[in-house]
């Protein structure tokens, strides 16, 4: 007598993917095709996340109402286990919810520019419960009891959260996070009205199937080391890793998929953050201002800065960037000698004005600014040019020509 066939039929996890990316899309109109990814890869990964060291928080952010920021927050809701949605919430509470004995929730912050936003007050228990879950190991040490019978407990905080609001968020929490920078529809794009009564079955059917698939790819997710695109190391490594592990696990054109949205997604976030006023100013001096020099007068410095119309410098505390706020801000950062960065006498045909060389900011630009456009980090990291003072520079990329230390003869103001 032949034994009826038990064996489990293999869930096609790449198929199963695209239409959890289809469901988005039925709903939601991101900026980028690299977001459906991530956000779809997101989704799963909250299925997985007792495989991983780490859990990238999500986050939807756009400058104006109406983007669909909610609307995205929502259709997650209904792909990841154990959902709870809220608007506002105490740190205390969330550490217990984290540990209930029901299982790691997904924790869905609409609003969170109400926590964390110009306007309202700086809510650092709630940042640091944020933080500490994006790892493992993180948690809080709370005193549970009355009077003098209180004991220490540690809470745990590990637990994948996303997030949407106006604006942006504080840096610690943005770079634990892959970024969506939502925007309104345009006329000519659409999508489909979002129905509760109709959509939630279909979306928790796919939860369901989503949840059912992780089960069968658990071991092998847990064990996995995804090969991380070229020059992506550090935390942004520790935030892509997750998602990585699960394109590799469904397959299909997925692992690709995931590596290029890494890549975009990462360079956008660079390109977006403003928390580093520092960062901002070490990679224009580099991309704008130097631009191959091997030196440069403060004061042609300066008039470089306030030339970008995209910039902040015209506009620093309600001054002007000058002299005084150029040295605070790169007396931050080090020389390869390791000596704060700070001016240094530069002999030109009209004088001994102070600036800066471009020896002293490379370890500063290595270690802090994103790769050059088109460059990987690794050809980033090894190559600075040089060209002697006495010449004119000319921007290989936009053929802008940029004043040499030798050649400026504009007033240097003091320091």
């Amino acid at each position: 007598m032949t034994s009826p066939n038990t064996s489990v039929v293999p869930v096609d996890g790449a198929a199963l993917l695209d239409e959890v990316e289809a469901f988005h899309r039925r709903f939601n109109v991101f900026p980028t095709e690299s977001a459906y990814a991530a956000v779809t890869l997101w989704d799963a990964h909250a299925h997985l996340i007792d495989c991983f060291e780490t859990t990238p928080r999500i986050a939807f952010l756009s400058p104006e109402p109406g983007s669909g920021k909610s609307r995205a927050l929502e259709i997650v809701e209904l792909l990841t286990p154990r959902p709870v949605t809220t608007v506002s919430a105490s740190a205390n509470a969330l550490y217990r919810l984290v540990d209930a004995a029901e299982g790691l929730p997904t924790v869905l912050f609409d609003e969170v520019d109400t926590i964390f936003g110009p306007k309202a007050g700086a809510d650092e228990a709630l940042r640091g419960f944020l933080n500490a879950g994006y790892r493992r190991n993180g948690g809080a040490l709370r005193c549970v009891g009355d009077g003098s019978n209180q004991t220490a407990q540690v809470f745990n905080s590990y637990c994948a959260v996303a997030m949407a609001g106006l604006g942006s968020l504080p840096d610690t929490v943005l770079t634990r996070s892959v970024i969506v920078r939502m925007r309104k529809r345009a006329p000519n794009e659409k999508c489909e009205s979002y129905r509760q009564r109709t959509h939630e079955k279909q979306g928790h059917a796919l939860r369901e199937r989503l949840s059912k698939w992780a089960e069968t790819v658990r071991e092998r997710v847990a064990e996995a080391w995804p090969d991380m695109p070229e020059g992506v190391t550090d935390r942004p490594a520790d935030v892509w890793e997750p998602l990585l592990a699960v394109a590799d696990a469904v397959g299909g054109d997925w692992p690709g998929r995931a590596r290029s949205a890494c890549l975009e997604l990462i360079n956008a976030a660079w390109d977006n953050d403003e928390s580093s006023l520092g960062v901002r100013l070490l990679t224009d001096l580099r991309d704008k201002v130097f631009c191959g020099s091997d030196r440069m007068p403060t004061a042609a410095i300066i008039e470089c800065l306030l030339r970008m119309d995209d910039g902040p410098w015209g506009d620093l505390d309600d001054k002007p960037v000058n002299s005084r706020s150029l040295a605070r801000l790169l007396g931050q950062y080090v020389t390869p000698g390791n000596k704060p960065i700070k001016p240094r006498g530069i002999r030109t045909p009209s004088g001994f004005p102070k600036g800066y060389y471009a020896e002293d900011l490379t370890d500063a630009w290595k270690r802090y600014c994103p790769p050059p456009p088109g460059e990987s980090a690794t050809s980033a990291t090894s190559a600075t040019p040089q060209v002697s003072g006495g010449e004119s520079v000319a921007d290989s990329a936009t053929g802008t020509r940029h004043m040499s230390a030798e050649s400026a003869t504009l007033p240097v103001p003091a320091g």
